[in-house]
């Protein structure tokens, strides 16, 4: 699933996040060793952790937002998840920032400023939480496509309804390959089978997981999120926990190129 690396491939994130994680608690267990102890060098080092700990988590943020936007799936679990996540990570940069800002050049912390990090380490905690959930359940940021799945492939185009549109090469893509298209604010999934080019809705009917994403075999396409079925050409559902099906639309083979009809 895309930047997935997850869909777009881009594993940055995932790289970036142990760094802000480390300094930011870090920086709050120094603090907070250095004041019950009286070691003014800790709470020095707490001083800069912190500092290091919110340039960090500012890196970290910009491939998050691209994730955020781009790569999960909308209208779905995993999006309101990220949303929290998103949140609370955020809520934690500004707490630590502004109890940096309360110390003078490195002097002792006090309580206001102890106080600030304690709750953004819990925040931390949480947002965490929520983002190794994303990475597990909700694959975001993770390269889990099968063997020979090809590489990922995705495109925006403009068109109508009723409209055929040229979505893509006769010899694009090879049996059990798919490729997520943009149209008209839809995101639709075109697949090639043993019988030709299908195409239906990405989005899995049960926790809104993209089905792009997932494994598409014998004409059947699997939500990796829940292990959900449906059928490609018709979209029934073959196999729970998703109850409702998947919209198709139409595909034909004109000369050299597959058109899609909305």
């Amino acid at each position: 699933m895309r930047s997935r690396a997850s869909i777009n491939g881009h594993a940055i994130h995932p790289m970036l996040i142990p760094f802000p994680l480390a300094f930011l608690a870090g920086g709050f267990l120094f603090d907070l060793i250095g004041v019950l102890t009286q070691r003014p060098a800790l709470w020095t080092v707490g001083y800069y952790l912190t500092i290091a700990g919110v340039g960090a988590a500012l890196v970290a943020a910009l491939p998050g937002f691209v994730d955020y936007f781009l790569t999960v799936p909308p209208q779905s679990s995993g999006k309101e998840r990220a949303t929290k996540h998103m949140l609370a990570m955020l809520s934690v940069v500004g707490l630590f920032a502004v109890a940096w800002f309360l110390r003078d050049n490195g002097a002792e912390p006090g309580t206001p400023t102890l106080a600030l990090e304690a709750l953004g380490a819990g925040l931390l905690a949480i947002g965490g939480w929520l983002g190794g959930t994303l990475v597990e359940r909700n694959m975001i940021s993770v390269d889990h496509r099968y063997a020979e799945a090809g590489r990922w492939s995705e495109a925006s185009y403009q068109g109508k309804k009723g409209e055929p549109i040229p979505v893509a090469g006769k010899d694009e893509l090879q049996v059990n390959q798919m490729k997520l298209l943009h149209v008209a604010g839809k995101r639709i999934v075109l697949g090639r089978n043993d019988e030709g080019y299908v195409a239906f809705d990405d989005g899995c009917t049960h926790a809104g997981g993209s089905l792009a994403g997932g494994v598409m075999i014998c004409g059947t396409v699997q939500c990796l999120w829940h292990g959900s079925q449906f059928d490609v050409a018709t979209g029934k559902v073959k196999a729970g926990p998703a109850k409702k099906s998947i919209s198709t639309y139409k595909v034909e083979e004109r000369g050299h190129e597959i058109y899609l009809t909305l």
